[in-house]
């Protein structure tokens, strides 16, 4: 297995993500966390960058690279301060859009995968339901076929970019009677006849990413966009679901580190009792097992990274395997609960000033929770692992 990770050309990659982040990103992000909502340009922007696509085939419009321009590009996004605006660019590179690549016709990938790379098509993944959400067999969206199209009739929630995206990489049932093995994946374009977006959601953080619940009501869809083979949709998102989790793992440790270092400087002046809170032995203490636990978070994150990129950039492997995907099921339970200690305990360094949105550390506090939750919750993580170990 390679230990190489980043190179010069990752370096420089990162170069360009911080550059783009710095200068034309992170001074919006204020007013953009009110409007609960960036704008579409930054899609465009990172695409015309390259930053979207650095890790996809070149043939599929990408930059070649390895996963580990992804991780590069995710620890970047930190520099944002808005875990919405680095969520919604993270669906559209690593949630979406990986099981076109991986799956996708020419002509779907060049309908659907290019333009997104691009930034000019945005994108959203739909699995959660109202009814069902860790519970991916318990989706109700039906697609049946009828003649050449599939015609849809459903609902989904929580859907980030939801309120604007072009297409939806979309689980449905078109076999409702088979349980798993009825699933099938859409690519579903948003300008069909009878979808709407009936809500857009208010959350308790992320709140520069827009999330909607989206209904779909006799939607004709051509057959020709059933993403690989009818049926095998689970096992497909499985799959996909694990470069979610890697992505989101890598962030997480990134966002804890820049939280930690922020912390430590403001203790650093804020004088308590006749001296520097850095200075009370307590804090230095709880620090200290702070920033062990995030080199913790982020060595299982690389390694579990290591594991990936190996299986499906090295070696093409076509699948990952039973042991990977328990790594990266071991990072996402590890770092979610690491990563929401580390705000937590930051934000009680602060004191009152803490819970006032003027500082930093309210927003990532709020921002972080979702982590435990998404892209399978870290109960869902410990039954994957268990199963994987044979308990």
């Amino acid at each position: 297995m390679t230990r190489e990770r980043f190179g010069e050309e990752h370096d420089a990659f990162r170069r360009t993500v911080r550059a783009f982040v710095d200068k034309e990103v992170a001074p919006h992000v204020p007013q953009w966390e009110r409007d609960e909502m960036f704008p579409d340009w930054v899609f465009k922007r990172a695409g015309e960058l390259g930053i979207i696509g650095a890790h996809y085939p070149e043939e599929h419009g990408g930059g070649g690279g390895d996963y580990w321009f992804s991780v590069a590009k995710a620890e970047e996004y930190v520099g944002i301060g808005a875990g919405g605006v680095a969520m919604g660019l993270l669906v559209q590179s690593d949630m979406a859009t990986p099981c076109i690549s991986d799956l996708g016709t020419r002509e779907q990938i060049d309908e659907f995968l290019k333009p997104a790379l691009r930034g000019e098509r945005i994108a959203a993944i739909g699995v959660s339901e109202p009814g069902a959400g860790s519970d991916v067999a318990g989706i109700r969206t039906v697609a049946r076929k009828v003649g050449g199209d599939y015609v849809v009739n459903g609902a989904k929630t929580f859907i980030t970019n939801g309120t604007r995206a072009s297409f939806i990489t979309l689980l449905c049932k078109t076999d409702p009677e088979a349980g798993y093995g009825g699933i099938s994946i859409l690519l579903f374009p948003c300008d069909a006849k009878g979808f709407s977006v009936s809500k857009k959601l208010k959350k308790v953080g992320n709140h520069s990413s827009d999330t909607a619940e989206l209904v779909f009501e006799d939607c004709r869809v051509p057959a020709k966009n059933l993403l690989g083979e009818e049926g095998k949709g689970f096992y497909y998102l499985m799959q996909n679901f694990q470069t979610e989790r890697l992505i989101a793992c890598v962030g997480a440790v990134a966002g804890s580190q820049a939280a930690l270092d922020k912390t430590v400087n403001y203790a650093r002046d804020r004088v308590a009792f006749g001296k520097p809170i850095l200075k009370r032995e307590v804090w230095q203490h709880r620090l200290v097992d702070l920033y062990t636990s995030v080199e913790a978070g982020r060595q299982l994150s690389y390694h579990a990274v290591d594991c990936y990129n190996d299986e499906r950039y090295v070696r093409n492997t076509g699948q990952l395997s039973f042991d990977t995907v328990k790594k990266i099921s071991m990072a996402k339970l590890y770092v979610g609960d690491m990563a929401d200690k580390v705000m937590d305990e930051c934000m009680q360094l602060h004191g009152g000033m803490g819970y006032m949105e003027e500082t930093f550390i309210s927003r990532a506090w709020r921002d972080q929770r979702l982590l435990r939750i998404g892209g399978g919750t870290s109960e869902v993580m410990r039954y994957a692992i268990a199963k994987i170990l044979g308990f």
